[in-house]
């Protein structure tokens, strides 16, 4: 699975396997992840993307999907979309159903950044003005807040010093404009794990903090652009 991502060589590869047994239902699946260069515990993009397929393609009769990973028991649920595609983007080849897709994740804890290495954070991040850092617990991430949205979108990273700073990858986060219909604006680089940045296209994800049970809801919708088999 590893070699077949290297080939592809993108940020994420992912891989489904149908559990059937008589106590699982047919909607459940095996879901792994690999980057070009290591496995990793979870990604949203590619688990956004294998319940768009397995919706729109017909491999599953049900608005329910569970994935069974090394981050648990992950769901994906087909839910109207009350702001469907124009007309102009469905003959474009953009997303024909009417749905968004909602994931439940476990939220990830944060704990205090090492003061004494955030100047290996700002340099790495064009020595961009630090708001606040944080590390998560999990998957040993870098979260760092600027100063707005705008300077996230304007921060030209230097992917060299990203590889020296601790940690997985930098979470770089901002609020957004007051003006805008968004809360904040992020971007993530993890180039230790063979990906640059993670989301240099952009996106827009919907996001329900569900604290009591320590997890999030995140809605958004993918688009199929490619299909076809792989020999091996």
């Amino acid at each position: 699975m590893q070699a077949v991502a290297a080939e592809f060589n993108i940020s994420e590869t992912c891989y489904l396997t149908r559990i059937t047994n008589s106590t699982s239902p047919n909607t459940r699946f095996r879901h792994r992840w690999f980057t070009p260069v290591a496995g990793v515990n979870l990604c949203g993009h590619a688990t956004l993307a294998s319940a768009h397929t397995l919706f729109t393609t017909g491999l599953v009769n049900s608005n329910i999907i569970e994935f069974d990973t090394l981050s648990g028991i992950l769901t994906a649920k087909k839910v109207p979309d009350v702001c469907p595609t124009n007309v102009s983007e469905v003959q474009n080849g953009g997303v024909s159903d009417h749905f968004l897709i909602e994931l439940n994740f476990p939220t990830v804890p944060v704990t205090d950044f090492n003061s004494a290495e955030a100047s290996l954070i700002s340099k790495a991040l064009n020595d961009a003005p630090l708001i606040d850092v944080k590390r998560t617990t999990t998957a040993d991430d870098i979260f760092v807040v600027l100063q707005s949205g705008k300077s996230v979108i304007e921060m030209e990273p230097r992917f060299d010093d990203i590889l020296k700073c601790p940690g997985r990858g930098l979470i770089v986060s901002g609020a957004a404009p007051p003006d805008s219909e968004f809360d904040f604006i992020s971007r993530f680089f993890c180039p230790k794990y063979g990906i640059n940045e993670a989301s240099p296209r952009g996106g827009i994800v919907k996001i329900h903090l569900d604290e009591q049970n320590h997890r999030v809801l995140l809605r958004g919708k993918a688009v199929m652009v490619m299909e076809g088999s792989v020999l091996v």
